[in-house]
């Protein structure tokens, strides 16, 4: 049976903090800690993780939505416009990451750029069989 532990800790192993050992080791692979963010306390029997790439063209963007689970949002290329619950909108780069929470509002969701692509890797949690994602109306 996976836990959530076992699927959180598979999805993001890479975006927690090392030990020291560890990150003195890393040092010299290249790796970094690139996001680090509490997470919600959900049950997740029944969950799946899917992985979306999202492209947006030159000034492209995507409607207010909603997703169900937790999204861990990575900038490929580009620059993304984003405003998710509360929080302001900001401009993320490449290698730049955020989440989304269950159920909170990505009001703002776009390309920064008028003239270059810009394109997401979003990693979504849920529960399997439902939608992914859904408008921000409902």
């Amino acid at each position: 049976m996976i836990t959530r532990r076992v699927l959180l800790g598979s999805a993001t192993g890479l975006l927690l903090p090392l030990p020291p050992v560890v990150a003195a080791q890393s040092a010299t692979t290249g790796r970094k800690v690139v996001f680090q963010h509490d997470l919600p306390d959900v049950a997740m029997k029944g969950w799946a993780a899917t992985v979306v790439e999202v492209t947006y063209g030159p000034g492209d963007s995507s409607p207010a939505h909603r997703h169900p689970g937790i999204t861990l949002a990575y900038v490929l290329e580009g620059e993304i416009r984003s405003k998710v619950g509360d929080g302001p909108e900001k401009t993320y780069t490449a290698g730049e990451m955020f989440i989304e929470t269950p159920n909170e509002l990505h009001a703002v969701s776009g390309n920064a750029s008028a003239t270059k692509p810009a394109k997401l890797l979003a990693v979504l949690l849920a529960e399997k069989g439902k939608p992914l994602t859904t408008p921000a109306s409902e």
